[in-house]
Parts: structure tokens; sequence; C-alpha cells
């Protein structure tokens, strides 16, 4: 009796992190971590110093549900092709370890609980600006890439989303400010995923997915294009320096950032590989988190 229900229990309990393991990657836990970050970050450049970590807490618990709703409604989408890539071939769908009503299930009630959240305790544009972000990402975005590179720029609006959610929670307007955080995240996204997209190439045409600038793909236009947005994105992280929203701190971080980013771009023209691309996507990953970690800590000590 005894060694029965233990083995029961033991397959309680396999079955309960495997379950758990699924609706993380279902979500994407980590990614979703970074978006709901950027939110975060939006909301104390608004309200600087004066805030409550309740409010932070609710913030991100709306930010992380919304994010996973839309990537799960991204998965139930895509589960036929992402059965061709190596890298999304084990997602729950595409494994058909979950069925797409599940998946249905847990994209419906984070989407409505994460707007709840937004509108109940913030105010209603930024619930309304989640709702924009969370359809245009699954029902844009996402059909959009078998379709037509354009649909990168589609996707970066959605992901530049985030910081303005955040100062709109805390201002109830979208301002010039949100704007210019919009911008910087906006024109990031290009370089980032443009590295992601040379390093998956192969994968990527297989399963239909038009993520590259050109149709070659793998050539100097395509870092041409990358260091063009690097310029563009240097040029923009100044901006909240002339609105006085952070000081000459953030200003000397952005461009140390930048450099090191333009420096991977060019390195990526001069070497046409993925070696280089690799190292793109790493300061890809370094410079947003930073730069705006720096940016919040000026506004909140030094301004």
């Amino acid at each position: 009796m005894v060694t029965s229900l233990k083995a029961t229990y033991n397959q309680y309990i396999t079955f309960l992190k495997s379950k758990i393991s699924d609706y993380s990657i279902l979500v994407k836990v980590r990614l979703n971590l970074t978006v709901v970050f950027s939110a975060i970050i939006g909301y104390l450049l608004a309200i600087g110093g004066n805030f409550l970590f309740i409010d932070l807490l609710f913030l991100g618990l709306a930010g992380f549900l919304v994010t996973g709703s839309a990537n799960a409604i991204n998965q139930i989408i895509e589960k036929d092709y992402d059965r061709l890539m190596k890298r999304t071939k084990n997602r729950p769908l595409a494994a058909n370890r979950m069925s797409v009503v599940e998946a249905l299930l847990v994209a419906g009630i984070f989407g409505i609980a994460g707007l709840l959240i937004l509108g109940l305790m913030f105010n209603t544009m930024a619930a309304l600006i989640g709702a924009i972000s969370l359809l245009s990402y699954a029902f844009v975005y996402t059909p959009m890439k078998r379709i037509s590179p354009f649909a990168v720029f589609i996707g970066a609006i959605p992901g530049a989303l985030p910081p303005v959610i955040g100062w709109v929670a805390a201002t109830s307007l979208w301002s010039y400010e949100a704007s210019i955080l919009f911008s910087i995240q906006f024109l990031w996204q290009f370089p980032h995923f443009w590295a992601i997209g040379w390093l998956g190439a192969e994968e990527y045409e297989k399963a239909g997915y038009k993520l590259s600038p050109n149709s070659a793909g793998k050539n100097k236009y395509t870092a041409v294009q990358i260091m063009v947005y690097i310029v563009t994105l240097i040029v923009v992280s100044l901006a909240p320096y002339a609105i006085n929203l952070i000081s000459m701190i953030s200003v000397i971080t952005a461009l140390l950032l930048g450099g090191m980013f333009l420096y991977y771009g060019y390195n990526l023209y001069k070497e046409c590989d993925d070696k280089a691309a690799l190292k793109l996507m790493f300061a890809s990953i370094v410079y947003l988190p930073v730069l705006q970690t720096v940016m919040v800590l000026d506004r909140l000590f030094f301004l």
C-alpha cells in the first residue's frame, strides 16, 4: 500500500514538473521576463522615486500575463511550422504534448487577466495599449512572418510597447517621453532580430519564414542595414537628455554601449559569418537592459 502510494505520488510529481515545463515553454518565460523588465523601466522613468513595490508587482504580473498570452497564440498558429525547426520542434504543441484547446485556454485566461489588471490597477489607456500589443503580435506579426520581411517592422511595434505601457500605467498619458522610449526599443529590435535571423537562416527558410531584410540573407547588405539602424539608435538614445529625463551619466553610457554595438555590427559587415553574427546578438542582449538600467538609476539618484 505504501509502495503504491509512493509510486502514485512520484508519477504525480513527474507529471506536474512536465506540465510546468510545458507551460513555461508555451509562454516563453525567459523572453517574457525581458518584456516585464522593459515595462517596469518605463514605469520607473515616469514616476521617479515615488513608487510602491506593490504597483511594480502588479505591473510585472500584468505584463507577464499579456505577453504570455501573445506567445501562446503565436505557438498555436505556428505549431506545424515549429515541427520543421530543431530550435522549436520540442515545443509542447509541436511535439503533441499539449492540445490546441488547452493552449487556447491558457492564452485566454492569461490575456484577459493581464488586461484586467492593467485596466483596474492602473488605467484604461495602459490596458488598451496592452491589448494592441497582444493582438498585433499574435494576429498580424505572426502570420506576416511567412509573407514578407516587413514582418520584422510589424513585430517591432508590439515589441517596443512594453516601456510605453509602463509609462502610461504611471501617467495615464502617451507623451513624447514615452515616444522616445518606444523609439529606442523599436530601433534596437532590428539589429537584434536580424542577428538571430542570420544564425537561424537555414531553419527559418525551411519553415518558410522571411525574416531577413533581403532574399539572400547572409550578406553585406544585411550587415549594412544593421549598422544603419544601430547608428540611428545611438542618435535617438541621446534624446532623453534633451528633455531632462536623464543626465550626462546616461549619455556617456549610451555612447559607450552604442559604440560597442556598432563595432560588432561592423565586424559582421567585415566577416559576414555566423561567428560575427553570434557576437552581434550577444552585444544586442547586453545593450538594451544595461542602457535601461543605467537610465533608471540615473533618474532615481542623479536627477
